[in-house]
């Protein structure tokens, strides 16, 4: 079973066709995660509506996180492929707060 279609019941916050996730093993305060409901690869097989509740969802978590942390930057990461160091084979995207 997929890591991330089992920890979509743990979502912080959620959308119709996505969700957000705190970083089990974060790169700095606050690093986010911003998963598709539906079980694709990687976010090159996501739709345009996918798309938008993710940029929905980024802005959800880089207000929450504006709050707490104040951070002076973000880096927004996708890796697609083992090649490109994705390590669950669920599409998702990283939100990292720079500081």
């Amino acid at each position: 079973m997929c890591l991330f279609c089992d920890l979509a019941k743990n979502n912080v916050k959620e959308n119709e066709l996505c969700y957000l996730l705190y970083d089990k093993y974060p790169l700095a305060p606050g690093h986010s995660l911003i998963i598709p409901k539906r079980h694709m690869t990687t976010v090159f097989e996501m739709t345009a509506e996918e798309w938008a509740a993710a940029g929905e969802l980024i802005n959800v978590a880089k207000a929450e996180i504006e709050k707490k942390y104040q951070p002076v930057g973000y880096n927004i990461k996708v890796n697609c492929g083992k090649a490109a160091g994705q390590e669950i084979m669920h599409a998702h995207i990283h939100l990292i707060p720079k500081y």
